[in-house]
């Protein structure tokens, strides 16, 4: 995977408009956010989940944009692959020792999209990368608390399938995806979302996952 992208149709520079403001996410996902997507130059956290993570980064990822990871060292090739992002346009940064805000800094110069972990960095650094992202006209995803993101997306609950009576495999994983934030983002609001399994899957509808009496659900292994 490069850490040098050479130009591609997702990449806009700051205060142009030859390119989209708003990477996509999957359509599952867009409600959660009040422009349908990750906004160029904004901030998002995402609290507690790695598979949250790489499914919100899966779909701009799949469309062209370039993606990196930061600080993430349990978060590998293989899952991302699975989540649908596009592996040869990503960057995954596990290790970056003390330099991790500069390596961040860095990498928001040249690509569309940087996750990173959010519990190394003081908060006087992370305003001063989210200042850098809004400057460069890239988004900024940190997974763990984040000083000044427009949107907090966290997952409230949800249900595994794929066992059969006492045996099988765990295939997916279906959740209450819940968000917050400040401004035009200031409702809040939630969705399901499948984060498991080789694609979105379209299970019964939520209301009746959580009911035991309905046949076409079973029950927690």
């Amino acid at each position: 995977m490069s850490a040098h992208p050479s130009p591609h149709p997702l990449r806009v520079e700051p205060g142009t408009l030859a390119g989209p403001r708003v990477l996509p996410v999957h359509p599952e996902l867009a409600d959660l956010f009040p422009w349908g997507g990750l906004r160029r130059g904004g901030t998002v956290s995402v609290q507690g989940s790695s598979g949250l993570l790489l499914a919100l980064l899966a779909e701009a990822s799949s469309q062209g944009a370039w993606t990196a990871v930061v600080g993430m060292p349990d978060l590998g090739v293989l899952a991302a692959a699975e989540m649908g992002m596009a592996v040869e346009r990503t960057a995954l940064v596990p290790r970056p020792g003390g330099e991790l805000a500069a390596v961040v800094a860095a990498l928001l110069d040249g690509f569309d999209l940087v996750a990173v972990a959010a519990n190394r960095i003081g908060d006087p650094l992370a305003r001063k990368l989210s200042a850098r992202a809004r400057n460069r006209g890239a988004a900024l995803v940190a997974v763990g608390s984040w000083p000044g993101a427009e949107v907090e997306l966290s997952v409230a609950r949800g249900r595994w399938s794929g066992l059969g009576v006492g045996h099988g495999h765990l295939s997916s994983h279906r959740v209450e995806v819940r968000a917050r934030g400040r401004g035009a983002a200031a409702r809040p609001r939630r969705t399901t979302f499948t984060l498991r399994g080789g694609t979105p899957l379209t299970p019964p509808p939520f209301e009746h996952m959580f009911d035991t009496t309905n046949p076409a659900v079973r029950r927690e292994p």
